[in-house]
C-alpha cells in the first residue's frame, strides 16, 4: 500500500496559528474521518495530568527504550499514570502519549494542554478530485497533519521551536495539490515532500 506523501505547507512559531490553518485545511477535505491520531511527548509531571485529562485511561509509553538492569530485557510503561502520585510518576518520565479519540472539542483540549515536548494532531479524509490538475482524492493517503515543535511529518525526535502544517497526499506525491492548498492559506509549499503515514 505505501505511505502518503507529507508537503510542509507552513511553519510558524505561533503554536494557535498553525492549528488554525491546519484546521482551514481540513474544512477543504471532501470527506474526514470522524476520529483523529494525538501524539505527544509528556516531559513534566503537570503535561502528563494535563494530556490524562484529555482522554481519561488513555495510555502512555516511554519515551527512550528502558532496560531492567538485572536481565536486560525491555521494560513497558503499563501503569496508569492516574494512580501515581507525583514523585512516583517523575521517576517515569519523559512519558509518550498516543491516541486515536473522536474529533470534536479535544483538538482544542490538546491545543491547550500541549507542553514543550514535541507533538501532532493527524486529520485522516480525502480530498475532492480536480481533474484539472488530473489529481484525484485517495482515502488511504489524504489528510492534514500538524507537528507542533517539529519539521518532519514522521517522529524524528529533533526538537525545533517552529510548528509545522503538513497536507498528505498520494504516495506519488501530487505537487500541484500541495501548491493548491498551501495557496490557500495564503502560503506556499516549503520543501520536499517526506515520508507520511
Amino acid at each position: 500500500m505505501g505511505n502518503s506523501r507529507a508537503y510542509p505547507v507552513l511553519r510558524t512559531t505561533d503554536a494557535a496559528e498553525a492549528y488554525r490553518q491546519a484546521k482551514r485545511l481540513c474544512a477543504l477535505l471532501e470527506q474526514i474521518d470522524d476520529r483523529i491520531w494525538l501524539f505527544a511527548e509528556t516531559r513534566t509531571v503537570r503535561e502528563v495530568r494535563q494530556m490524562a485529562g484529555l482522554v481519561p485511561g488513555a495510555s502512555f509509553t516511554y519515551m527512550r527504550p528502558r532496560r531492567d538492569p538485572a536481565t536486560g530485557s525491555s521494560l513497558f510503561f503499563d501503569l496508569g499514570v492516574t494512580m501515581l502520585d507525583d514523585a512516583e510518576l517523575r521517576t517515569h518520565l519523559p512519558l509518550v502519549f498516543s491516541e486515536d479519540v473522536e474529533r470534536g472539542d479535544v483538538e482544542e483540549r490538546f491545543l491547550a494542554a500541549l507542553g514543550e515536548g514535541m507533538a501532532s494532531v493527524r486529520w485522516d479524509g480525502c480530498w475532492p478530485d480536480d481533474p484539472e490538475t488530473d489529481s484525484y482524492g485517495h482515502w488511504a493517503y489524504d489528510g492534514v497533519q500538524v507537528v507542533f515543535h517539529g519539521d518532519e511529518a514522521q517522529y524524528d525526535d529533533k526538537w525545533t521551536e517552529d510548528h509545522t502544517v503538513f497536507v498528505h497526499v498520494t504516495k506519488h506525491g501530487d505537487l500541484e495539490r500541495a501548491r493548491k492548498l498551501a495557496a490557500h492559506i495564503g502560503s506556499e509549499v516549503l520543501g520536499e515532500a517526506q515520508l507520511g503515514w
